[in-house]
């Protein structure tokens, strides 16, 4: 009998630079969490090649959104912010 893997509920997350082709899903995902879009250097978080939230390297400013848990994607996305800054 084989061995089943064991299922997980975490997606896998991809921390990447925003680019230019990625400015109408961020200003789409800081409407729908009703805050203006991150300035300067952005990262973006994405789970399932859907952008769920940004940070701005520079500033902090973050935006997430609010549909989903993302405090843990925005806390990696604020932990790799620094390790940039530094």
């Amino acid at each position: 009998m084989a061995a089943l893997a064991p299922h997980t509920a975490s997606p896998t997350v991809v921390i990447r630079a925003a680019r230019g082709s990625d400015g109408p899903a961020l200003r789409r995902l800081a409407e729908l969490d009703s805050r203006e879009v991150p300035t300067g250097d952005v990262l973006l978080a994405e789970t399932d090649d859907e952008l769920v939230a940004a940070l701005s390297v520079s500033t902090g400013e973050r935006v997430a959104d609010p549909f989903r848990h993302t405090a843990d994607v925005v806390d990696l996305l604020a932990y790799r912010a620094r390790g940039l800054r530094t």
